[in-house]
């Protein structure tokens, strides 16, 4: 986690985020000039090389965990839930919001591997038991505004470990291997048709003050591509009606761009373009999770009432 760099504020941003005038157009809502685009970045502002690579790097380490080394996705799963709750966590400190890192990360990791291990059951006793750690940690070592900093801990923690732990649950069920790369499917489906389509023909902004860039004909591009997916992961990965591909699809796209929104409105709120730079072409790992962690719970519930004998 050391190339991991510190939040920087959006004034490097592109577009209208970055374009509220101080004086002339050049200048961002701080007032200082912003940067020029780097030539090698996409009209969307990323380095799609240095991004395709780092994502297909991604996508062979979870493939190998899924199929051939359950413990080690869960163990993938869980490191990614730890970096994007440090993530999180710093960038709350340029509100001067303190999350008590030991609790919160000791919760991250023991979430997703009661999910695995135990169920929806073992979960909640983990969620509550990680609540319970969080509030006595706070209580032996006080600090100043400890109210703030017990309810930074248990959003950062029930955002990241919580949602990401679905997929655990998703994992177990029938077929639970199949069914997780059809929600990694989806999810890249969304980002990818989405920003294609969003680049080339978006004209009209979804949420122009949190953000600019996601627009509504991405939206219908991420449902375009994500319904031809879901259709035939359905059909060809799991052996279900075609049906369930289509309402997972859109589902999975709701709730895909509901994640991607709430993290700009909290990278926003704090002033922040990404939320680190682990990734290359990406940003930072939550800025790569804020579409699963949303989608797990939801492909999970779909999952369960829709799919005969899942549970």
């Amino acid at each position: 986690m050391s190339d991991v760099q510190p939040p920087t504020a959006e004034r490097g941003s592109t577009g209208p985020e970055a374009a509220a005038p101080i004086g002339s157009p050049a200048t961002g809502p701080s007032g200082r000039k912003r940067r020029r685009q780097p030539s090698g970045n996409s009209r969307a502002g990323r380095d799609l090389p240095a991004a395709i690579g780092v994502g297909l790097i991604l996508l062979f380490a979870i493939l190998v965990g899924l199929f051939f080394a359950p413990l080690a996705f869960v163990a993938t799963a869980t490191v990614f839930g730890v970096i994007g709750v440090w993530e999180v966590s710093r960038a709350l400190e340029v509100r001067d919001i303190h999350v008590p890192l030991i609790p919160v990360v000791a919760g991250s990791v023991a979430l997703p591997f009661s999910a695995y291990l135990g169920g929806t059951e073992a979960l909640g006793f983990a969620v509550v038991a990680s609540a319970v750690a969080l509030l006595l940690w706070r209580s032996l070592d006080p600090a100043e505004d400890a109210t703030r900093s017990v309810m930074s801990g248990l959003f950062v923690m029930l955002w990241v470990p919580f949602l990401i732990s679905f997929a655990l649950l998703l994992f177990q069920q029938p077929q639970g291997s199949f069914k997780v790369v059809t929600l990694l499917l989806l999810v890249v489906a969304n980002d990818t048709f989405g920003y294609l389509i969003g680049a080339f023909f978006g004209k009209h902004p979804m949420a122009p003050k949190i953000s600019p860039k996601k627009s509504w004909e991405g939206f219908g591009g991420s449902v375009g591509g994500a319904v031809l997916v879901g259709v035939l992961a359905s059909v060809f990965l799991l052996e279900l009606p075609w049906w369930f591909g289509l309402i997972l699809a859109i589902a999975t796209v709701a709730a895909a761009t509901g994640g991607d929104l709430a993290e700009s409105m909290v990278k926003r709120e704090l002033g922040i373009k990404d939320m680190g730079t682990a990734l290359p072409g990406h940003g930072g790992v939550m800025d790569r999770l804020d579409s699963i962690v949303f989608a797990s719970p939801v492909a999970y519930l779909l999952s369960s009432t829709l799919v005969p004998g899942a549970m």
